[in-house]
């Protein structure tokens, strides 16, 4: 479809995520009349040798805006519920990475291959994911079309981009100084993340011992595929890596699909890439599938554990389809199908 149409656009944060956001909205050549970017302060930043005015974001900045992209830290309490529904008071659809709306009945919660047409009845704000979620559903989501999930077991092993630069930086600084053989100390992570791994992500809110990042991945599973009937557990592991989150999935299905006819399956997957010959050591990887759009998936066989089971192994880049890319593509498909605006009834009428 050609697009005509070009959008008053801007970036709320530039962080690790919002910088992505940046990048993206460049490469993939999004339909801009404008660009702006929107933080806590005016300031000027400097992104791949190009300079930024940074305006201080507040409600009247998002004033004749078409979209809003909130970075948001994942997690944090902040932009999105100070400013998101004030954006869409003046006639913005916002698109918020953060997790503050993703459970809100008013707001969809996206991933373009699954489920875009939630987007149709949208009211101004749109929700991203958790980003081990998507990299999880964008592989189970085509086997959940072809034979229905029953049960999940998902064990993550999340990169530190995932905390934003500041344990980027730690995860090196650890690293160079246990190679010199100085002490380690943690900063960002309760214990050190070089040469390390923490099974913990998010904190425990509750008596069920799940912490919030693992109790994401269940509710917001059920809520992207509209299904609640799917038992899932998790454990979300924080490794010594860079970038790009890896997991571990072992899914009961309710009808029975081969090793063959699954890798067909996500073969012919939008989204995804197959990477699937264990005696060539081709598998997913976190160095692989960093600064990539799609999803890798493999290393899949039978899990005898469960009647029709099967056991895969996924890795994507947490900042890209599992955060700015997920949220641009949000964009282009309301574009697409023509759900790019606020509709008139929620203007001024958020309901918040």
């Amino acid at each position: 479809m050609k697009i005509t149409k070009k959008y008053n656009i801007c970036v709320v944060g530039i962080g690790a995520v919002g910088t992505e956001m940046l990048r993206l909205i460049r490469s993939r050549k999004f339909p801009c009349e404008s660009l702006t970017i929107l933080a806590r302060s005016d300031r000027e930043e400097s992104i791949d040798g190009e300079v930024y005015q940074v305006r201080k974001a507040t409600p009247e900045a998002f004033q004749g805006m078409d979209f809003a992209f909130f970075a948001g830290t994942e997690g944090a309490k902040g932009a999105s519920v100070t400013l998101g529904w004030e954006a869409v008071k003046r006639g913005c659809v916002v698109i918020d990475n953060g997790d503050d709306f993703r459970m809100d009945d008013r707001v969809p919660l996206i991933v373009p291959e699954i489920n875009a047409d939630a987007l149709r009845d949208h009211r101004g704000l749109v929700a991203n994911p958790n980003c081990s979620t998507i990299i999880a559903l964008m592989a189970l989501a085509p086997l959940h079309r072809a034979a229905g999930l029953s049960r999940v077991v998902a064990c993550t092993y999340q990169a530190v981009s995932g905390s934003g630069g500041s344990a980027v930086d730690e995860l090196e600084t650890q690293s160079r100084g246990w190679v010199k053989g100085e002490a380690v100390m943690p900063d960002v992570y309760p214990h050190p993340i070089a040469f390390n791994v923490l099974a913990q992500i998010g904190s425990v809110k509750d008596d069920s011992g799940a912490t919030s990042e693992e109790q994401k991945m269940q509710r917001e599973t059920h809520k992207i595929f509209g299904d609640d009937s799917i038992r899932i557990s998790s454990t979300c592991v924080r490794v010594p890596v860079f970038n790009a989150h890896s997991e571990a999935l072992h899914v009961e299905l309710k009808k029975p699909v081969t090793v063959e006819q699954a890798r067909e399956i996500i073969r012919n997957a939008d989204g995804v890439d197959l990477v699937d010959d264990v005696n060539e050591a081709q598998y997913p990887t976190p160095l692989a599938a960093s600064g990539i759009e799609n999803v890798l998936v493999g290393r899949i066989r039978r899990d005898d554990v469960f009647e029709n089971g099967l056991a895969l192994f996924v890795a994507g880049d947490n900042l890209w389809k599992g955060a700015a890319l997920n949220a641009i593509q949000i964009a282009e498909t309301m574009i697409r199908i023509g759900a790019d605006s606020v509709p008139a009834s929620t203007i001024g009428n958020t309901g918040n």
